[in-house]
């Protein structure tokens, strides 16, 4: 599946410039793993999200995001959640031009510190 956007001007001789949905996942992604604190994860029983815990959907002009992550162990849920949703809006509306419409993060669980390691 791509996304489009469009051209300004087609009489000006200017093409269009097409969006594939991997290339915004990508930058998802990498948005997200720039969170201190989170650990990218996925749920399997939630079918509607690929295995990679990333999804996309394009509403009207905007993008809305929905994401799985884990926390780790002492950062505080809220404002990674927070982290999260600022870095996805601010990485995905500078690098290609689009607006984010809405952001979800489900916090799929919370991974703690290896006890054996001690």
């Amino acid at each position: 599946m791509s996304v489009y956007k469009g051209n300004v001007d087609n009489k000006a001789g200017k093409g269009k410039v097409v969006y594939n949905v991997g290339i915004v996942k990508g930058i998802v992604r990498l948005a997200v793993e720039d969170v201190a604190g989170v650990a990218m994860g996925s749920d399997k029983k939630y079918s509607k999200h690929n295995s990679d815990g990333i999804k996309v959907d394009v509403v009207g002009g905007s993008i809305n995001v929905s994401v799985i992550v884990n926390i780790y162990y002492g950062y505080s849920i809220p404002d990674v959640a927070y982290n999260i949703q600022q870095n996805i809006k601010h990485s995905v509306e500078s690098m290609s031009k689009y607006k984010i419409g809405n952001i979800d993060v489900k916090v799929n669980g919370v991974i703690f510190p290896d006890e054996s390691a001690n």
